[in-house]
């Protein structure tokens, strides 16, 4: 049987990135028709579907595996020519990273920042929580994850970041209305807090380990922004689950306090790459690990 040819997956990978069959041709620079007959060659292999051929295509489960496959082949490419070529090449490397929010908005970009300036990465930054952004590495759209998941895939390793502790917090203004006599059930149902999707559990671990309260227990907004949590606290409109990061100088000016001092929630962070990288990428690992490994707490407790 015909080994896998790369580029079929070149040409599921541009009508991918590019929304369709006509935009993926013209990237490659060849006919629509040909970009039609390397995928159908491309699913005659697999003997299944490699995209669903809606508007725009979607990958199926098995073209996504391939997809992450080929990228990473693209990658380790694009590491390895500058070593082969007699005058060296000056392109930056494409990195996609799976991180949670509240990485992306703390200690991620100053790590990445020197490899950045010596313009040795191109980032893609895929924002998830730290539950779900290893999905992105197993559906193989990052080659890099930020996981509250100690455990690897096959072919990668995790290691600890360290601890990323939040603190629940507000102005004192709203502890005044809203909690005067501390937190309870009651007063907890009553007070709107601020969660950042609807598969975000941190908030609900939290009412519902302290209070009983069930998940439908209390008022909430619903913001996709790290930064913004940290706004709409400041604002005093929401309780909130914040990074102690992010918030140390609100802290110590009084602007937000704890209402929980003692008592906050940790989620321990790991770094999930493939095992197999070296170079630039070995460098980026080595850096992210070094800088959050100084800001982040380093014990597992």
């Amino acid at each position: 049987m015909k080994g896998l040819d790369y580029r079929w997956l070149e040409a599921l990978d541009a009508v991918i990135a590019h929304g369709g069959f006509d935009k993926g041709a013209e990237a490659l620079f060849i006919t629509q028709s040909a970009v039609s007959q390397r995928i159908k060659q491309l699913e005659k292999w697999l003997a299944q579907p490699a995209l669903v051929r809606e508007s725009p295509p979607q990958p199926t489960a098995i073209g996504k595996k391939l997809l992450g496959l080929h990228r990473r082949v693209q990658l380790l490419e694009k590491e390895l020519l500058p070593e082969l070529a007699t005058e060296g090449l000056s392109h930056a490397v494409p990195v996609s990273i799976a991180t949670n929010a509240d990485s992306l908005a703390t200690w991620l970009l100053p790590a990445l920042t020197p490899l950045m300036k010596a313009q040795a990465l191109e980032i893609s930054l895929l924002v998830d929580d730290e539950s779900r952004s290893l999905n992105r590495l197993r559906s193989g759209e990052a080659v890099v994850a930020i996981s509250a998941e100690p455990t690897p895939l096959h072919g990668c390793s995790a290691q600890f970041l360290g601890a990323m502790d939040y603190l629940c917090v507000c102005t004192p203004e709203f502890k005044a209305r809203y909690f005067p006599e501390g937190l309870n059930a009651d007063t907890v149902s009553r007070a709107p807090a601020v969660v950042f999707d609807r598969f975000d559990d941190m908030h609900t671990q939290f009412v519902y380990e302290r209070f009983r309260l069930p998940a439908a227990g209390w008022r909430s907004h619903m913001v996709r922004s790290s930064e913004a949590f940290v706004k709409m606290a400041k604002l005093g409109v929401a309780y909130c689950l914040i990074p102690r990061l992010m918030i140390e100088d609100e802290l110590q000016s009084g602007a937000l306090i704890d209402l929980c001092p003692g008592d906050g929630i940790t989620r321990h962070l790991y770094w999930h790459h493939f095992t197999t990288e070296s170079g630039i990428l070995a460098e980026m690992t080595q850096a992210c690990l070094n800088h959050a490994r100084q800001v982040l707490r380093s014990n597992t407790d």
